[in-house]
């Protein structure tokens, strides 16, 4: 089955709000398991093994066991997460919920992945379980508040039963249960707890009861982070496993013409070769003999209807693209009559390159079938998209794929794809060869960063007129880039009249009062296939509305943040991230000497963030000393998470308008590691300062918005020092100092 024909059964099987599994009569997947306790892999038992037991357990009359809380007798509570932890710190996150409304001791509570079951565990902004556009702590914090309330109203519900006293007597402070003198821990409580219907409305706690909301705390994968006992899909050791590599076409859309694998089937540890829809695949003993064995294939390749353009063609292309009208996003007013009458126009064009996500685990998976059922081990970040693309290509049904959820060592969006790219190479290897051993595919740095999948490139035109005061008569924006959404299961929801949203979220809505905006784009098509990329569209929506607001607040000889305060009167979280980012960072007063400030502000995800770099030049390159950051994302679940992600949101955006990018020539990549593909260094990472906006609204997104200003706030500062501003990116590229 070929790529294709994967998205047109993932589009008819799995659609935005489909619940699509069969359950068994506990409202779980069945696991495979086999004879004893499960598979262990060096002492680790997967995770749906574990919440197999524990329901297990619980109907036994052992425990409680509820989708997302089990606590044992032995008095151990574990939350079970529904979204991928791939360092965002979801899992803390989760598990903070669920203690506080329980009253647990935090140091009794466990975080484990949840089995795949839409039914139970979809995202309900998504109608699948997955994780994504930063929704996850949004998207969950009710329904794990009154998981962790309703345990806590079932476990005070059998301690007034058993000692014979009023419910209300009853009190829960860091898992230990008390009556007058009767004392017991949740777990003693446990099997008659489990006894008790679970309420359907439990009550939940107010702000002003919290114990663990709102403040910051270590988290639940610290300590296993630092000794290295967290279990990465990379780590999986199966007896009898065999590792795969793959080969993979040089230019997107090639395919195996012949393939000549004798020296390859020579290198020690090759057990097999394989010919799949995606390439020729090595099987090996170990990782080392699968990559050597690759590397002896001899493969002719035909590219007869591969990508054969460079970058320079295709931006060369988008350009001409955007002299033309494209499809209309937002119209207000008459954008061009505006422009024609103004006093003063700015004309810019913009270009932005392929970026790949490059997380620090590259992609893989392993997967075994056996018995008429599929086991995968990987970092799932879209379960239900992975079991419908490998029951597809096994011709099973999607409740016979089980997947055991590992924790991903980053993802940046990578992870979440549309037609599970790597799994399904993955379970198409296991087809091929007919084995019911597992296999862990491996991919490589090279095959990571030439492996496709890409933030888009995308140009902008942009016009803005001006009256004689600098004020906004009219602005004329034009986009032009692939459609991320185009040909995936999610094009239904987010694709209206032929416009893809994440192509146009950041400039289309904008916050600024603009009386006459016209937005248009133009979706094109190119070899490498579009991703979301850590915050999608804002990305390059972002960098161009921040840096045209700021040249506008120069010429109009206007205070930069003064200038935007105006224009965003009617946005008052806006207003108070830019006043609180500004006030931290001392704009308004004299700056260091030969330091640069520069500013930027916007919203994604349902939070704001305005950020203040401050810039050196060293060597005709800018070096960021400081970036002071305001943050409104709602009530802070746990802040020291959130300036976390900030600061790490900071970083990685600034890596890659100072540096990323990926660049064909003749439709081949050229970059394959990271001595090509650039990404930020430790010494060129700023001190960061994260202030949070106190809200009792509730939670929204932080995973993404940290990385869209960064950009812009730099190239502002930028321009503050050399007059020029940076428009054509990353800044290696764009900015031209002797």
């Amino acid at each position: 089955m070929d790529p294709s024909q994967l998205r047109a059964h993932i589009r008819s099987r799995f659609s935005p709000r489909s619940d699509a599994l069969a359950l068994d009569r506990r409202g779980f997947v069945r696991l495979a398991l086999g004879t004893g306790a499960g598979l262990v892999i060096g002492g680790w038992l997967p995770a749906a093994a574990r919440a197999e037991n524990a329901a297990t357990a619980a109907a036994q009359g052992e425990g409680i066991f509820a989708p997302f809380v089990h606590i044992t007798p032995d008095n151990v509570v574990t939350v079970l997460v529904k979204h991928q932890d791939m360092g965002q710190g979801v899992a803390t996150g989760l598990a903070t919920l669920v203690a506080d409304e329980l009253d647990a001791d935090w140091a009794q509570v466990k975080a484990e992945f949840s089995p795949a079951n839409v039914e139970l565990y979809k995202n309900t902004a998504f109608g699948i379980q997955g994780t994504g556009g930063s929704t996850a702590i949004a998207n969950s914090f009710e329904q794990y508040r009154k998981a962790g309330a309703a345990a806590r109203a079932m476990i005070v519900g059998a301690a007034a039963k058993r000692w014979g006293v009023a419910a209300d007597t009853v009190k829960i402070e860091k898992g230990v249960v008390t009556s007058g003198n009767h004392k017991a821990t949740l777990g003693e409580l446990a099997k008659e707890a489990s006894a008790a219907p679970v309420p359907a409305e439990p009550k939940l706690k107010t702000p002003n009861q919290f114990t663990y909301i709102g403040k910051s705390f270590p988290r639940v994968d610290s300590v296993a982070k630092t000794t290295g006992a967290r279990i990465y899909t990379q780590d999986v050791q199966i007896p009898g496993m065999l590792v795969a590599t793959l080969a993979r076409p040089p230019r997107f859309g090639g395919t195996v013409k012949s393939v000549d694998d004798k020296a390859a089937r020579a290198v020690k540890g090759v057990v097999d070769v394989v010919q799949t829809s995606r390439g020729v695949a090595v099987l090996a003993t170990s990782t080392y003999a699968a990559i050597k064995g690759r590397d002896q294939l001899n493969v002719t390749w035909d590219d007869s209807k591969a990508e054969m353009r460079g970058t320079d063609t295709l931006i060369a292309d988008y350009q001409a693209l955007a002299d033309k009208p494209g499809l209309v996003a937002r119209n207000e007013g008459d954008a061009e009559g505006a422009i024609a009458k103004a006093d003063k126009v700015l004309e810019a064009t913009y270009i932005f390159p392929y970026l790949a996500h490059a997380p620090m685990e590259p992609m893989n998976c392993v997967a075994q079938f056996k018995d008429g059922k599929a086991t995968l081990w990987t970092g799932s970040q879209l379960q239900t998209v992975d079991q419908g693309v490998v029951s597809a290509i096994l011709g099973i049904k999607p409740e016979d794929v089980i997947i055991n959820t590992l924790w991903a060592g980053g993802s940046f969006g990578r992870r979440g794809v549309y037609d599970s790219d790597y799994i399904a190479e993955t379970a198409e290897i296991v087809k091929t060869t007919g084995r019911s051993e597992p296999i862990k595919l491996v991919w490589t740095r090279e095959d990571d960063i030439k492996g496709g999948y890409y933030r888009p490139v995308y140009v902008h035109k942009v016009r803005v007129g001006l009256d004689k005061d600098g004020a906004i008569l009219g602005w004329h924006h034009r986009i032009v880039g692939q459609s991320i959404i185009t040909g995936t299961p999610f094009a239904a929801a987010l694709i209206k009249d032929g416009i893809d949203a994440t192509s146009v979220e950041g400039v289309s809505d904008t916050p600024y009062a603009i009386p006459n905006m016209q937005v248009e784009v133009h979706n094109t098509s190119a070899g490498p296939r579009p991703l979301w990329w850590r915050s999608v569209g804002h990305t390059h929506t972002a960098y161009v509305m921040e840096t045209m607001i700021d040249e506008i607040a120069a010429v109009s000889g206007k205070d930069p943040v003064v200038f935007r305060l105006a224009l965003l009167e009617k946005h008052p979280r806006h207003v108070g991230v830019l006043k609180l980012a500004a006030e931290k960072a001392g704009w308004g007063t004299p700056a260091p000497e030969g330091v640069l400030r520069g500013v930027a502000v916007h919203e994604s995800f349902q939070s704001f963030v305005a950020e203040v770099a401050e810039v050196r030049l060293v060597d005709g390159k800018p070096k960021v000393d400081r970036v002071v950051a305001a943050v409104d994302c709602g009530l802070a679940v746990n802040p020291d998470n959130i300036k976390a992600q900030v600061e790490g949101g900071v970083g990685f955006g600034l890596g890659a308008v100072l540096h990323s990018k990926v660049t064909l020539k003749d439709g081949v990549v050229e970059q394959g590691n990271f001595d090509g593909y650039e990404v930020l260094r430790m010494n060129e990472m700023p001190h960061v300062e994260v202030h949070l906006v106190p809200s009792d609204a509730a939670p929204t997104g932080i995973g993404e918005p940290g990385v869209p200003p960064i950009g812009p706030a730099v190239a502002n500062a930028v321009a503050v020092g050399t007059g020029q501003r940076v428009r054509v990116l990353p800044f290696a590229d764009g900015l031209k100092l002797g």
